[in-house]
């Protein structure tokens, strides 16, 4: 198993937008039809940009790859990115994306080691 961390870099005026987007399309469209597995989101104003963080969990970097590459071809999401960069303007600045491999001593949490 691996994971994925994402780190988006939202312009300031667009937290509430990119944020509904993310919410009510992004990742239901992730999750419910490619097999998503979101394990956490959270957001970060450090020096008054917005950065907004998600952790996924995949079997390998194969299905990784094979559902962002189905994700990002899906016809509604590419309407939605239509859509709402139209009314909105640029969503993301910057996408830091971090493939994160186990260490042989790496233990999930509360396991003994």
């Amino acid at each position: 198993m691996i994971n994925q961390l994402r780190i988006y870099q939202v312009p300031p005026g667009n937290r509430g937008p990119f944020l509904d987007r993310f919410r009510d399309h992004a990742a239901r469209i992730m999750t419910d039809r490619y097999g998503f597995r979101i394990q956490a989101m959270w957001t970060s104003d450090a020096d008054e940009a917005l950065r907004f963080v998600y952790l996924l969990a995949w079997n390998d970097e194969d299905e990784m790859a094979d559902c962002w590459a189905a994700f990002m071809a899906d016809a509604e999401w590419k309407d939605i990115k239509a859509a709402t960069a139209a009314e909105h303007g640029d969503f993301v600045l910057g996408i830091e994306d971090l493939i994160l491999h186990p260490t042989a001593f790496s233990h999930p949490i509360g396991e003994a080691s």
